[in-house]
């Protein structure tokens, strides 16, 4: 049997942990992204800016059985988020179109601020989708963007993300920073190796030919109100002192299931924000 190819649109460090994971497989892997001499050894790069609507010179020519578009946006502002995640969709669907390429599936990486959820409310894929934000309200148009693409795709919600170089909370809490307790702000988290693992798991699962939802949504197994993992963060760092000025604030509190990706036979490395975060600490 033929070992499947994919190509990773925006091969960065999610894309790339997934290509590694893959390459271990004996997939064949393209790695898409700006710089391509930073792609993990064993992948085949594609130099390209995906803002630019022309075809890269080195797209493959050759059939391709799978596209993760896995962007992450430079730009944090509405102008980068419509170009990184709906223009640049648009470009790699055209540049499919353009070399009759139609792999068996799209999987498009998406987060969960796509939900307008903000009461400590549980959310599956199920729930309703209505964002308020810019960031989401894109996100869903890209979502859709890609759902409505002329093959199969499958949405990957994933939330929270950290890991190696995503270290931002445990800097902020070794600065003494506080978060109130009341009302409780529930946040959802995954490791960045297991973001990665779930994603390699939907592309490993549909070349099985194991039938696939529209939508999974990527978190590990226990969403946690903000001043828990301050707290743990905290005990875990030794650290004592507690800044009068500096408190976290964040918006918007839900909780996310992972309950459907576990049902198709993914398990998270990391259960709960416990165990990523010491693994991630211990380095």
């Amino acid at each position: 049997m033929t070992s499947p190819t994919v190509l990773i649109a925006g091969c960065g460090d999610i894309g790339s942990r997934v290509a590694r994971r893959l390459l271990a497989l004996d997939w064949r892997v393209y790695g898409l992204r700006r710089q391509v001499e930073q792609l993990p050894t064993g992948v085949l790069g594609v130099a390209a800016d995906l803002h630019q609507a022309q075809c890269p010179d080195a797209w493959p020519r050759e059939p391709l059985d799978y596209l993760l578009y896995c962007v992450a946006a430079t730009q944090h502002d509405e102008a980068g988020y419509q170009a990184a995640y709906v223009d640049g969709l648009r470009h790699v669907l055209a540049w499919l179109a353009e070399n009759r390429q139609t792999p068996s599936r799209i999987v498009f990486v998406s987060s969960s601020s796509v939900y307008g959820q903000s009461e400590g409310e549980w959310v599956d894929e199920t729930s309703p989708v209505a964002p308020g934000g810019f960031s989401g309200q894109l996100m869903r148009k890209a979502e859709q963007l890609a759902l409505n693409a002329p093959v199969p795709a499958t949405v990957v919600r994933l939330t929270g993300i950290y890991g190696p170089g995503r270290e931002r909370l445990a800097a902020q809490v070794r600065e003494g920073y506080q978060v109130a307790s009341q009302p409780p702000l529930y946040g959802n988290r995954i490791h960045a190796d297991d973001a990665a693992g779930l994603l390699a798991f939907v592309l490993q699962a549909d070349a099985r030919g194991e039938v696939l939802d529209d939508c999974y949504i990527g978190v590990d197994d226990a969403p946690a109100a903000l001043h828990e993992v301050v707290d743990w963060l905290r005990a875990y760092l030794g650290v004592t002192h507690r800044s009068q000025t500096q408190s976290i604030r964040r918006t918007g509190s839900k909780r996310c299931s992972n309950a459907r990706a576990k049902a198709l036979g993914w398990l998270p490395q990391y259960p709960t924000y416990r165990e990523g975060y010491a693994a991630l600490l211990e380095r």
